[in-house]
């Protein structure tokens, strides 16, 4: 009987089907855009940083500091501007960052005015550096011109091209206590006058004295007088060299006043005639400091293009410090 049972028990199969992944849906697809556009946002971030001024930066600095502040005071960064891309906004022409959507034609005026200024000022500087190229040129091919290269130092300063002759204890511009140029500098001071009269600019002629004091004493015939009677006298050698006596603004006389070597006040370094080839702005400091009588007629010269002369002859200019 059990056997039996055992025959008739059903034999059951069980089989199991595989089936594929269920549906994820297109939220990646989301997710991927979004990653996309903040990163296009980040350099395009970038790329706004990178092309924008420093003063710019600080404005918008500002803004985010003290917002209510920028906004009713205006300035940078409080949407004054029309682009902040160089050369945007209306005038193309611009190239110093933004473009003030409310600016008056008097600021474009002034604008222009010292962007002119600019590039006359890089015009006067490059004219300058070839005239000191030509001086060392003059000095170079000059036989008798060359041993005196040592006393020749030209630099340039902030007021314009500086010729200094300095003096050697052998080899001197002037006798003690004399304001006659030596022959052999006659000859170095007329080259120099005939090479300076090819170049507009003016002149300032210093004249420097040792520490040494003279012996007719500070109440008599002093460094002063001196200094400035040898600078008076190299003048007038550069005047026959060709130098127009028109073009000299001013004569001084410094004494020791502004030693070349202070360690060594009486060093013979000390002993020199300074030439400066002045650019425009500090020819326009001199002539604001004139009265006016001899001022105006400059003035004029510069509202018509010009070149006038001072109403006083300023060759005779002898500026003796005290």
């Amino acid at each position: 009987m059990a056997g039996d049972a055992k025959k008739l028990q059903p034999i059951i199969i069980k089989k199991i089907k595989k089936g594929g992944h269920a549906a994820h849906g297109g939220a990646w697809k989301i997710a991927y855009a979004d990653f996309v556009t903040a990163m296009m946002a980040f350099f395009l971030l970038m790329w706004l940083l990178g092309s924008t001024t420093e003063g710019d930066k600080k404005g918008i600095a500002d803004y985010f500091g003290s917002p209510l502040k920028i906004a009713m005071q205006g300035g940078s960064g409080s949407g004054d501007s029309s682009s902040v891309v160089k050369g945007g906004g209306k005038d193309l022409s611009r190239e110093t960052g933004q473009v003030k959507s409310g600016e008056t034609e008097a600021q474009k005026r002034t604008f222009n005015l010292r962007a002119l200024k600019e590039e006359q000022r890089k015009a006067e500087k490059a004219r300058l550096e070839q005239l000191k190229t030509k001086v060392e040129d003059v000095l170079a091919n000059n036989a008798k011109l060359a041993s005196l290269g040592g006393q020749i130092r030209l630099d340039m300063t902030k007021e314009g091209l500086r010729i200094q002759i300095v003096d050697e204890g052998n080899r001197p511009m002037f006798d003690s206590g004399s304001a006659v140029v030596k022959p052999y500098m006659r000859e170095l001071l007329r080259e120099l006058g005939n090479v300076l009269s090819e170049v507009p600019n003016r002149l300032t002629l210093e004249g420097h004295t040792d520490a040494q004091p003279f012996p007719g004493g500070d109440r008599g015939y002093s460094n002063w007088e001196l200094s400035a009677d040898r600078a008076n006298a190299s003048r007038r050698e550069l005047i026959l060299g060709g130098l127009p006596d028109s073009r000299t603004l001013r004569v001084q006389g410094l004494a020791s006043s502004k030693l070349l070597d202070s360690k060594q006040p009486e060093s013979p370094i000390n002993r020199r005639i300074s030439i400066i080839v002045m650019n425009r702005d500090a020819e326009d400091a001199v002539l604001k400091n004139l009265p006016d009588e001899e001022a105006e007629p400059e003035a004029k010269a510069d509202a018509t293009g010009g070149s006038a002369e001072l109403a006083k002859n300023p060759s005779s200019l002898k500026t003796i410090p005290r």
